[in-house]
């Protein structure tokens, strides 16, 4: 059913403001009087609200209604609480820059909009947040000129919602949603417009995204000569897959849209992980319990299985061994050694499905309704970004690792201004191909975390290599499928980085766009947790990281400080295997590391090393530190050699010459 052509937002204005004391009083009915400029500068709003913040990973063990009631409880500050939002008569939202970073979590924006919110306006909001948005009929804005509009109580056109969008996004949000838009498309009544970009040199991705562009869905025929960016398009996905967290939602949303009975479109390409909450019922805080959390969280699960056994999709489950229980791989480290291919489109409800760019493959993070209606139509919308080539030269020095590159390149203004978000990050040049596979897969993995839609690199001869190894391909037919960028592509923006250059990097809590040299920290950092693992820091390569310290420790006679907690934990069971082949496993269990199987586990604040207490200090190799992302401690990013070395020293150091 379509939206009419005019809406009103009859409720109140939260504004999240970055004094706590301003959103209290107005939790306890007073008005917010800010006098903004025209695009929210100086109205001391908060930037980088994540979705963990929106919806905490605890309340992400919902997936209906009930949402509404735990909307923005983890909001820094903890100044709100469960039903302030809902109860408070809000049905506009405002902040600052980036509203929705970090995980693809679909829950956030439902949380809101189930909450009685109408209207998010921020100066600057985040791709997958607001696609997700988008699909569920919650209306987004960065012009801050419809302020004074709404508060005189003004019809706003619809159109002020649709201004700037891509032709496909325009006519879901006048359709209500995704599932409005997409019955309509299969109904033929809502039609894409007309890919019509003549030849022209392409980047990467570009020529990816051309090769799968769906250009007749009655006769399912793909591929056009050219795109351009802001082309508006739905792409064929060669892969789709999402984990326990988001498959019972997705699963519920795809038998609400297209019936009991539907079925999942060519479930040969479609796969189910459990591999988020694996650990859940370790660490699980007693006052969760108490409320009732375990039962719904092991729903989770058993939905899924149902769900993939009902489907015929293949499923990715639990296992045991001699290091305990686990899952049999986080996804994303899968989906490398298993699954994705290059020049192939991968979808995951992930943010972090990006890491699969580093086999040439264009590979993004979706919401639950996108997925929920790709599995019915194999395609996902897509408005073809513009690309950042990252030129990487020389080679790194003997401590500094992939990740230094990437919590380098995120502190620079271009990232911290917002200037990344939706933009694909094409990593390129002799310093980058010179680089492991494993190292590639930490660039392309923390794309996201500048705001990217993807990162991503051209297969070589090691990606073929590794595919020939791994999963016995023929060589011949690998390089078939590689795609290159043209010479003379054009891009948004260009980096030129001597890997020569830099040094051991952290980024300080809060955010991974704040980093800086490990040697610019100015303070003795003293930590009680050291956390080496999830999908960007359980790698092979990471293992001989963590190893290549330890090892030199152990041969020392040194153990892990005391006071300080070591946990180690493996991408998957073929790395496990891995590090016990090497002689790893000894080493890490003799200077007193605690091994962790496969799961994503503290990363997401359930598993084994998240924090218990605001004052508890994490060094960590995940991706990114988000307030309450691992706990309510404080985590610093650093790379597998700086979090050995940290829980060595039992404080943030780099390891010694």
């Amino acid at each position: 059913m379509a939206r009419a052509d005019t809406v009103r937002f009859p409720g109140r204005l939260l504004f999240l403001t970055e004094d706590p004391a301003g959103i209290t009083r107005q939790l306890q009915g007073h008005a917010h009087a800010p006098d903004p400029a025209p695009d929210g500068e100086g109205a001391g709003l908060r930037d980088n609200i994540s979705t963990d913040e929106i919806t905490p990973g605890w309340v992400c063990y919902y997936y209906d209604e009930t949402l509404a009631e735990y909307c923005l409880v983890g909001l820094r500050g903890g100044v709100i609480q469960k039903g302030d939002v809902k109860n408070g008569g809000f049905s506009v939202v405002v902040s600052g820059r980036s509203k929705g970073c970090g995980s693809s979590r679909e829950t956030a924006p439902y949380s809101e909009l189930k909450a009685g919110v109408g209207l998010v306006l921020a100066r600057s909001i985040e791709k997958i947040y607001g696609q997700n948005a988008q699909n569920i009929g919650l209306l987004t804005s960065t012009d801050f000129g419809l302020l004074p509009r709404i508060q005189r109580g003004e019809a706003i056109p619809l159109e002020e919602f649709t201004r700037g969008l891509d032709p496909i996004s325009a006519d879901i949000v006048r359709a209500g949603g995704l599932f409005e838009y997409s019955k309509a498309r299969m109904r033929g009544e809502a039609r894409p417009p007309v890919v019509t970009t003549l030849p022209r040199p392409m980047t990467l991705s570009e020529k990816i995204l051309a090769r799968h562009c769906l250009t007749d869905l009655s006769r399912d025929t793909v591929g056009v000569p050219a795109l351009a960016p802001g082309d508006a398009l739905f792409v064929r996905a060669d892969v789709r897959f999402s984990h326990e967290y988001v498959t019972p939602m997705a699963d519920a949303l795809f038998r609400g849209a297209f019936g009991e009975d539907a079925r999942v479109t060519e479930p040969g390409s479609v796969y189910t992980f459990r591999d988020h909450l694996t650990f859940l019922d370790d660490i699980m805080p007693e006052a969760h319990v108490k409320m009732g959390l375990r039962d719904v969280a092991r729903r989770l699960a058993v939905v899924q299985e149902d769900f993939a056994k009902v489907q015929g999709v293949k499923h990715y489950g639990e296992v045991e061994n001699q290091v305990g229980r686990g899952s049999h791989a986080i996804c994303h480290n899968a989906v490398l050694e298993d699954i994705a291919l290059p020049g192939q489109v991968v979808a995951g409800t992930d943010s972090h499905t990006c890491m699969a760019g580093a086999l040439g493959c264009f590979a993004f993070g979706v919401g639950s309704t996108d997925m929920a209606a790709a599995w019915y139509t194999r395609d996902v919308r897509v408005k073809v970004p513009e690309t950042v080539k990252v030129h990487l030269r020389g080679a790194l020095g003997p401590w500094v690792s992939a990740k230094d590159v990437m919590l380098h390149l995120l502190s620079q203004p271009f990232f911290r201004d917002g200037r990344g978000i939706g933009k694909v990050l094409e990593f390129t040049g002799p310093g980058a191909f010179g680089l492991p596979l494993d190292e590639r897969a930490t660039l392309t993995n923390m794309s996201v975390e500048a705001g990217g839609f993807t990162g991503i690199l051209e297969a070589d001869e090691v990606v073929v290599d590794y595919l020939v190894r791994r999963r016995g391909l023929d060589p011949e037919a690998v390089r078939a499928r590689v795609v290159r960028a043209d010479p003379d592509a054009t891009y948004a923006y260009a980096f030129d980085l001597d890997l020569a250059a830099l040094v051991p990097m952290v980024a300080t809590p809060g955010d991974p766009r704040n980093g800086l040299p490990l040697g610019d920290l100015g303070r003795d950092v003293k930590i009680d947790i050291a956390y080496g693992g999830s999908c960007t820091g359980g790698k092979k390569a990471d293992m001989d990281m963590y190893a290549r310290v330890l090892s030199q420790a152990h041969a020392r006679g040194q153990r892990v400080a005391p006071g300080v907690q070591l946990y180690l934990q493996f991408g998957s069971q073929d790395i496990r295997r891995y590090a016990e082949e090497k002689g790893y496993v000894a080493v890490f269990e003799a200077v007193g590391a605690q091994l962790i199987n496969p799961s994503c586990g503290a990363c997401i604040k359930a598993g084994p090393g998240v924090s218990g207490r605001p004052d508890e200090v994490t060094v960590s190799a995940i991706n990114r530190n988000f307030p309450g992302r691992s706990g309510p401690g404080q985590v610093y990013l650093a790379s597998p050699y700086v979090v050995a070395a940290s829980a060595l020293a039992g404080r943030i150091v780099a390891p010694a010459a």
